[in-house]
């Protein structure tokens, strides 16, 4: 007998449209023939949670820590049967979030972990595209590193680029140039040795993938096939 599928919660709004791009990509990922076939998900579209910038990079922002297990309580009381979180960032706090709840939450960078060592053939520099307070907090660097992975970053003039990439897409100011400076990033990161790359920020899923960097995973897609794969067992 089939098991039933399980409900999606989405702790979200970090930002929204990151969390509409995470929706349209499960939709469209779903094999479906009508609207039946699709998830059943319940999504806390929050753009309200404390920022993450001021809190890990700045030092001097509210705490998200209350408003992301609030989030995580409500879901789980609606009835979801799994979390996800489509911001990178916000995954420095899963751990205080699990401890809140019952049901499971999807982690990005083991899905990422788990890509990468299926490769052939296997990469051993993992470059990571990503606002800075994901280096800063050490999210992938420290597991990416534990498995045996030598981690890398844009330099800091680039990082300083790419934040300014983050921070135009979070206020809906977006263009070519900007398209253009994040594939310029991408390309030299690669040129500097790295043979995988990684989208590590939400926002950047927005722009289009860069091209010529050798394999290049997003992490929202990687929680979008996780999501399926969760809600379908």
């Amino acid at each position: 007998m089939t098991s039933p599928e399980k409900v999606v919660g989405v702790i979200g709004g970090m930002g929204p449209e990151a969390t509409v791009e995470f929706l349209r990509r499960l939709v469209a990922a779903t094999p479906a023939e009508d609207d039946a076939d699709h998830l059943h998900v319940i999504v806390d579209n929050n753009p309200k949670v404390p920022s993450r910038i001021k809190a890990l990079i700045e030092g001097n922002g509210t705490d998200p820590t209350p408003a992301l297990v609030g989030m995580a309580r409500k879901l789980e009381g609606a009835g979801a049967d799994f979390l996800v979180v489509p911001c990178n960032t916000a995954h420095h706090y899963l751990p205080a979030i699990r401890k809140a709840i019952r049901i499971p939450v999807l982690d990005v960078v083991d899905l990422a972990i788990a890509k990468l060592r299926a490769l052939e053939p296997k990469p051993s520099r993992i470059g990571v595209l990503a606002s800075p307070a994901v280096r800063l907090i050490g999210l992938f660097a420290s597991r990416l590193s534990a498995t045996g992975y030598k981690v890398m970053f844009p330099n800091e003039e680039d990082e300083a680029k790419l934040f300014a990439i983050i921070k135009s897409l979070k206020a809906g100011r977006v263009g070519d140039t900007h398209q253009r400076s994040y594939d310029a990033i991408a390309r030299r990161l690669s040129e500097d040795g790295a043979d995988a790359m990684l989208v590590a920020c939400t926002e950047l899923s927005l722009l289009s993938a860069p091209q010529n960097c050798g394999p290049l995973f997003d992490t929202l897609d990687l929680l979008v096939e996780a999501t399926i794969r969760t809600a379908r067992g």
